[in-house]
This record gives structure tokens, sequence and C-alpha cells, in this order.
């Protein structure tokens, strides 16, 4: 008989799947002998192929929103004959719980979620929504009825020399000079951008501070617009305007190359934590103390203006001050120092 395995289904976000990488960590320590698999959106696959822990990526074929009954019933099919033991279900919603009950893998873990008592025979509950996103996953490795554990693992990915090499070499980036990576997006909505006007003046900080330094823009090609806006507003000497241009393979790897991340709350910015990048995360509409970066050099900057968190995607007030008066100068003050650091 085949050795059982474990089955972890992935949340949709990048970010969120980063800061689940430390349940991964701390089942392997229960199991070590038992193979983690990951069954993800092929748009978040990169991101647990860079985890330690997974042993095996597979993709989802679902439509995102659909509910796709006869094709998870299916892709049930296959999962059932790789033999799972157990299976923890990230995402709260009913039809991804429906996988592992229709694959009939008999421990199946998760939060209550969308009423999902039968799909879910291991129910954790959130009594905390503010609780800050890496605890809550990693607290799915104990008992629902045990006390949150004080010492979770830090997120944790790892990008190999040979990848980090590939990536810049081909867009052309030296080995030898800093670099300092600026993700200028946020899926989530346009009020958690900081402006580009912002990242330009930093860019030019940058650059007046040590010339033979390189700054890398990532995003997707949803962010090539800022990115484009951010090298009209500097000038192209020295910047790389990789937005659109580079797969998230290769965004992984190129922040593993870097000197320092300068990044809006996005799932660039946690790729850049676990991957204990020196960070500065920016914060504006979102929470700092909800998903903060775990890097050892890393900074959190907020104003934490009276209106804010409002944990919108776009400013209700119409004025985006908590972004808008975070100027460049403030950010080179702390970004300075962790260079020097660093």
């Amino acid at each position: 008989m085949s050795q059982p395995r474990t089955l972890i289904i992935s949340p949709n976000w990048i970010g969120d799947a980063v800061m689940a990488q430390p349940l991964l960590a701390l089942l392997a320590r229960q199991q070590p002998e038992r193979p983690i698999d990951v069954l993800a959106p092929p748009s978040v696959a990169p991101v647990w192929r860079a985890m330690a822990e997974v042993d095996t990526v597979l993709e989802t074929p679902f439509r995102h929103g659909a509910l796709q009954l006869r094709e998870r019933w299916r892709y049930a099919q296959v999962l059932r004959a790789r033999g799972y033991a157990d299976a923890y279900v990230l995402p709260n919603t009913i039809k991804y719980a429906l996988i592992p009950w229709l694959a009939g893998i008999k421990k199946r873990v998760g939060y209550k979620g969308e009423m999902r008592y039968g799909l879910l025979n291991v129910v954790h509950h959130d009594d905390s929504p503010k609780r800050p996103m890496v605890p809550f996953y990693a607290a799915l490795a104990a008992s629902p009825h045990a006390a949150l554990s004080a010492r979770v693992p830090k997120p944790a990915m790892q990008v190999t020399p040979a990848q980090v090499d590939a990536v810049c070499a081909r867009l052309d980036i030296a080995l030898a000079l800093p670099l300092v990576v600026f993700a200028p997006g946020a899926e989530f909505g346009a009020a958690k951008r900081w402006p580009a006007r912002h990242f330009a003046g930093l860019a030019q900080a940058i650059l007046q501070a040590d010339p033979a330094a390189q700054i890398a823009l990532l995003g997707s090609p949803k962010d090539k617009a800022a990115c484009d806006e951010i090298v009209a507003l500097t000038g192209p000497q020295n910047l790389f305007n990789a937005a659109g241009a580079t797969r998230l393979d290769e965004a992984i790897a190129l922040i593993g190359r870097a000197s320092a991340v300068v990044a809006n709350d996005s799932g660039l910015l946690h790729i850049a934590s676990a991957l204990n990048r020196p960070v500065i995360a920016l914060y504006g509409p979102t929470d700092p103390d909800h998903a903060p970066p775990f890097s050892d050099l890393a900074r959190s900057m907020s104003l934490r203006l009276e209106c804010s968190p409002c944990r919108q995607r776009e400013c209700p007030l119409g004025h985006h001050n908590c972004m808008e008066k975070m100027e460049s100068a403030m950010v080179w003050q702390e970004l300075r120092s962790m260079l020097s650091q660093h």
C-alpha cells in the first residue's frame, strides 16, 4: 500500500498562500514521513513550489467563482487515487470543502466558513476576526479546542542561485550591484497603492545616494501603467520595469536577489518577507498588525490616521490621505538605514 499523503487546498491569494506556509511546517514536524501536496490555482502555484515542505503542487482546473460540480467530482476521483489521509481546506467556501469530501478523504480540516459541517469533520471556529493571518492558518495544525501557540514559525520560502542567475541574465540586471525591488501594485484595490510620484521620489533618492544602484519594478500586467508612470517621473537610468514581463516564479527569484524591497500590502510583500529580504511595507487602508512582514529586517509604515484602516478598495472619503501623506522622504529615511545595515 502506498504511503498516505496530506492535501492542502490553497487560498486564491498569493499573500494568503505565503502566510499559510507555517501550517505546513507544523504538519511536517508532526508527521515528517508524510508527503504534503498542495492543490492551488495556477496563479498561486509558483508560491507553493518555493516551499521546502511541499512534495507536489497540483493545479486546479476550475474557473474562478464557478461551482462546476461535475468537474469537481471528476477531479476528486483523481485525488482519491493519490491516497490522502487528511486534507486541510484553507479557503472558507463550500465549493472547496466539496473536493476532499467527494474524494473520500477521511480527515477534513478547516474553519466553519460557509456552514460546512459534514463536508469538514474537524471544524475550527474563528472567534477573533482580527487575528493575524499566520496564526489563523497555523491553528489548523492543532485541535480545534487547543490554546493558540505563541511559537508559530515564520513564513519561509526559498530560491536557488540558478533561478536568480537566470532571471537577472534575462532582464540584464547585474549580480554584483545593489538591487532594490519596488512592488507598486495591489490586487485588492487602488486604495492600497502608494502614489507613483512617491515611488519616483524614492527612486531618485536611492540613485542620488548610490548611482550604481539598480531598481526593479515588479507586478502583474495590471500594474504596468503605474510602473510606466514611475519610470517616466524618474527617468529610465538603472530602472528595470518588469511589471507584466516576468512570470511569478521569476519575480520570486528576483525578490530573492534584492538588497531591499519596498512594497504595498500585497502578495509580493509577503513573498519578500518569506524570503527574509529587508522589507519596507506600506500600509494605508489595511491593518499593519493583521499581516505584517516577518523578515529579520523589516519596517511596517502606516500613518495610522483616524480613518484607517478602513479596509476599502477605494478611499470612501475621496482624499486617500493614508497614502498621499506618506511622503517619499519618510520612506527613504527608513530604507537608507536598512540598506546601510544590510
